[in-house]
């Protein structure tokens, strides 16, 4: 097993993100795109955030590997969020979530032998991963679960 906690990302400004930082609370890993059918999911997940960022973090992931949707570079997806649904919940740099050129990230989200849990592999934009406040995989969610879900927010309370 990996440990989440040791995974190396940068935010979306290109700086490193220290995961570890966010030992005892629960964190929503989200791969993201901009020109989606779920992009709308933005604004539910901004609102999650803010309900209930006392013990949660949310980490967007954008990524072009569904249907080439979210295009841009970092300048153009942060001025995106910030127009169009006020995102202030953390946002890394672009990333494959599958492939030959998978994520440190994605590869511990996905594959059982490293997150101890469950192999999980991402089938489209805004599946979502959560981590419990100790860095373990709790479950993942396909595209079609809201971030408001009792089926993520039933851990939260």
């Amino acid at each position: 097993m990996t440990s989440f906690y040791d995974i190396q990302i940068n935010s979306l400004q290109g700086l490193p993100i220290n995961l570890g930082a966010y030992k005892g609370k629960y964190i929503l890993i989200v791969n993201l795109a901009s020109k989606c059918g779920f992009t709308p999911q933005y604004k539910d997940l901004q609102a999650l955030y803010e309900q209930f960022k006392d013990q949660l973090v949310i980490i967007g992931v954008p990524c072009n590997q569904f249907g080439g949707q979210e295009p841009g570079d970092a300048k153009d997806i942060n001025a995106f969020c910030d127009l169009n649904y006020g995102v202030s919940f953390l946002m890394t740099e672009k990333v494959d979530v599958k492939g030959k050129q998978q994520h440190p990230l994605y590869q511990y989200l996905t594959s059982k032998e490293k997150n101890g849990v469950k192999n999980a592999s991402v089938k489209w934009n805004f599946q979502k991963y959560l981590i419990d406040q100790e860095g373990r995989l709790i479950d993942y969610f396909y595209s079609l679960t809201k971030p408001s879900s009792t089926k993520i927010t039933k851990h939260l309370k």
